[in-house]
């Protein structure tokens, strides 16, 4: 620990852990190490190239914290932008016909899953309800369901 003096204050420099100056994703991937459904989500966009995998303990954090199905987020970032190939501002989901903006990608994680469980447009709702309202044409619930489907039991082997 180095200290200085300045002006009548003593001021100590702190070497903090590694851990406490991760990125929050590395801090959280600490946390679901050992879920089996972040390993289910790396896999699933591993098999795919997809760049969202680095993502996957930031879609359960969200998930969890707002009480949303885990394989609807990471669903819904595979069909909005190929699991994070293809988006602007940092918005993965195509939120607001991709018009909104998010100052991270996690933010915008959180943001959306927000809404999805507490806007009055989706609370309360089943999945099938909560996608009509996202995306009002029917098929695009039924490939939404299909993805959440393959993310399930496509991966539990990993």
């Amino acid at each position: 620990m180095k200290r200085w003096i300045t002006k009548g204050l003593v001021l100590f420099a702190v070497s903090l852990p590694p851990a406490m100056n991760a990125p929050a994703e590395d801090l959280r991937s600490g946390v679901y190490a050992e879920d089996s459904r972040m390993q289910r989500i790396r896999s699933f966009f591993r098999k795919r190239k997809c760049p969202a995998q680095r993502y996957a303990a930031e879609f359960l954090h969200a998930s969890d914290r707002y009480r949303l199905d885990w394989r609807l987020l990471p669903s819904l970032a595979l069909i909005e932008s190929s699991g994070g190939k293809a988006f602007t501002n940092n918005n993965i989901f195509g939120w607001d016909s991709c018009r909104q903006r998010f100052s991270s990608v996690q933010a915008g994680i959180h943001a959306v899953a927000e809404r999805l469980a507490n806007s009055p447009l989706y609370q309360g709702k089943s999945i099938d309800d909560k996608l009509k309202v996202y995306n009002s044409r029917p098929h695009y619930r039924v490939a939404v369901k299909r993805v959440m489907q393959q993310l399930e039991f496509e991966t539990a082997g990993f």
